[in-house]
């Protein structure tokens, strides 16, 4: 009930809309009443056989006293029973489709404007993250929710509830004929309100149950796909079509299993609804007889059995959107789950936004811990670092040092355990999360570009940009003449992740995209490292003009970019064993001298600038 609550709550800005569809949709069903109502003058008063065109229409509500002279809705030179019931037909008829129409129009702009609203919330909500937050949820789960979660809420929010609208007010409506008109056989139907209450409540507790399900086998199949659409090249290298072929038919078996499941459980509804339907018919009729008899006219009962059958429907399709609205809370859980996650990055009360930065980065005794399946492992140690203004620091190690690790709490992707990363002099955490972004550039060796046109990738989070700015950041990239013998120049589309470009090209528009944004700091990680020789020794050139100026921090480069680092700091299992430049490291004859002959073997370093760019790389962490 709370979720159900929670999801009517984003109607708030659609009020009026859904004011309107309510009285539209209760006027509505007063039309299909006062339809139900005139079978009694058409029987009594009209196909009666002492029925004349001139007979004055007064109609008395049953076991009242009260008259409704329904001749006051037309002229008087037409005062007779048939007229009025044409007319009220008629009139009732044009003012049913009225409010259907338009009642129908509102509640879809409640609706889907709910909808909408709820999907913006969960994307802003799984946008602002932190990077562990993305580790602990694949890609297929995060789609499965913002996509057919909403479906399903959709579905129920939107579409079925503008039939419940009509159908509840109908229901309403008819109970009250039923009142008027039946008297005590009213009651009967008594007798069968908590049965179908129940059987409803159990059936869609079983519904949203079986629907979780479902979801989950959902997304487990979009997780799939996803890997082995990304991963389309080693899966055929290595001849695996078979086995992902298989591992999906599996996936997609359980699916079908959860489906029919939940169609299993929907599907009792209709059958116990009309079995309920035809044991209240069946009395009904047999107890007419009896009362006809003891003087009810025969106008009368039909229009009492005419209600119970209108009313009938609505009450066998409310298990139904009972079921759909259990559907919507099962798919709401996730939703309202990544909305309403705590992450551990989170911007601090107070926070203050950095204007400026004057160039110096301290990592203070920091320590850092990931925590998996309830448990901490400690993966960085004590790390103490100092970066003056325009300095090139270079991280080189084994696998699984703590390179990336490190570099990547300096943007909060991840927040210290212990200790403290410093933007002169003030800690990362007392920052505002874009002001500190702000500040930082980054170009990774798995280049992320959009599938949008090439301008627009360079001046991504610049849209505004001169075109001019735009062009002399892609010619400090060494990307302009490339980028002009494009099909559209600047306005050619990329494709999906820069499909239709070359690996350096790719590259070097990422590098245009850091010129573009200015940052101060920036952040090279393995940018060259998966190039072959030729491509690499132009982005190289390009990342000579986007290191000019900048502080950067280097992980493990090539060694024609290591080398020209200012200071090199060698990792190994979490913490800094080696610091220096490339000469006393050499010198030093320690862990940065093993891996420079191994990439060198027994070339003499002095002559190493001599050569082309290594094809491979130190080590990735």
């Amino acid at each position: 009930m709370k979720r159900i609550l929670r999801l009517l709550g984003y109607m708030r800005p659609y009020l009026l809309y859904t004011f309107a569809s309510i009285l539209l949709m209760g006027v509505f069903a007063a039309m299909a009443a006062l339809r139900v109502l005139l079978i009694k003058p058409i029987i009594d008063n009209v196909l009666s056989a002492k029925a004349s065109p001139d007979q004055v229409l007064v109609f008395t509500i049953p076991h009242t006293h009260h008259i409704i002279n329904l001749q006051f809705l037309i002229p008087k030179h037409f005062h007779n029973a048939w007229t009025v019931v044409a007319v009220a037909l008629i009139g009732s008829a044009i003012i049913k489709s009225f409010c259907d129409y338009f009642g129908t129009l509102f509640a879809n702009k409640a609706g889907f404007g709910l909808i909408t609203d709820l999907r913006n919330d969960l994307y802003d909500s799984i946008l602002g993250r932190s990077t562990a937050f993305f580790q602990r949820h694949s890609s297929g789960t995060l789609i499965s929710t913002l996509i057919n979660d909403i479906e399903r809420v959709q579905t129920a929010m939107a579409t079925v509830l503008i039939d419940f609208l009509q159908q509840f007010f109908t229901m309403v409506v008819m109970i009250g004929v039923v009142i008027i008109t039946g008297g005590a056989m009213a009651w009967i139907l008594i007798v069968f309100v908590p049965v179908i209450i129940l059987s409803s409540r159990k059936v869609g507790r079983d519904v949203r149950r079986t629907t979780r399900r479902g979801q989950d086998k959902l997304a487990e199949i979009q997780n799939i796909v996803q890997e082995t659409i990304s991963g389309h090249g080693i899966v055929k290298v290595f001849g695996t079509e078979p086995l992902e072929m298989a591992r999906f038919r599996r996936a997609a078996d359980r699916l079908l299993s959860a489906n029919l499941r939940s169609v299993a459980v929907q599907a009792i509804s209709s059958p116990l609804m009309d079995a309920l339907g035809a044991v209240l018919l069946a009395l009904l009729l047999f107890i007419g007889r009896n009362v006809i008899q003891h003087g009810v006219t025969p106008g009368v009962f039909i229009t009492f059995l005419g209600a119970v059958i209108m009313l009938y429907d609505p009450v066998r399709r409310m298990p139904t959107y009972y079921n759909s609205f259990q559907q919507a809370v099962g798919a709401s859980e996730d939703v309202f789950k990544f909305i309403d996650a705590q992450d551990e990055v989170r911007e601090r009360r107070g926070a203050r936004a950095l204007k400026s930065f004057d160039g110096r980065i301290e990592f203070r005794d920091v320590r850092f811990a990931y925590e998996r399946d309830g448990h901490s492992k400690e993966v960085l140690h004590g790390i103490s670092l100092t970066l003056n203004r325009g300095e090139v620091l270079a991280l080189v190690g084994p696998s699984g040092a703590g390179k990336s690790t490190l570099v990547n709490l300096l943007p909060r992707f991840y927040d210290v355990t212990e200790g403290a990363i410093l933007l002169d002099k003030h800690d990362v955490r007392d920052l505002t999360l874009a002001s500190l972004r702000k500040q930082i550039g980054k170009v990774t060796q798995e280049t992320v570009l959009f599938n949008d046109t090439v301008r627009n990738n360079i001046a991504y989070g610049q849209p505004d940009a001169p075109m001019t700015v735009v062009e002399e950041a892609a010619k400090a990239a060494l990307a302009h003449d490339f980028i002009l013998r494009l099909p559209q120049g600047y306005d050619t589309p990329i494709g999906e992740r820069g499909a239709r470009l070359s690996g350096g090209e790719r590259q070097r528009i990422a590098i245009a995209r850091a010129l573009l944004k200015n940052a101060p700091i920036l952040i090279l990680d393995e940018a060259t490292s998966s190039l072959d020789t030729e491509s690499e020794a132009a982005v190289q050139a390009a990342l000579a003009n986007l290191i000019e100026g900048r502080t950067v921090l280097v992980i493990a480069h090539r060694l024609s970019t290591v080398r020209r680092a200012d200071r090199i700091a060698v990792m190994e299992s979490g913490t800094i064993t080696e610091l220096g430049t490339h000469d006393q490291l050499l010198a030093l004859g320690g862990t940065y001298s093993r891996l420079y002959n191994l990439q060198f073997g027994a070339l003499d370093p002095i002559d190493a600038d001599a050569l082309p760019p290594l094809a491979g790389q130190l080590t990735r962490s």
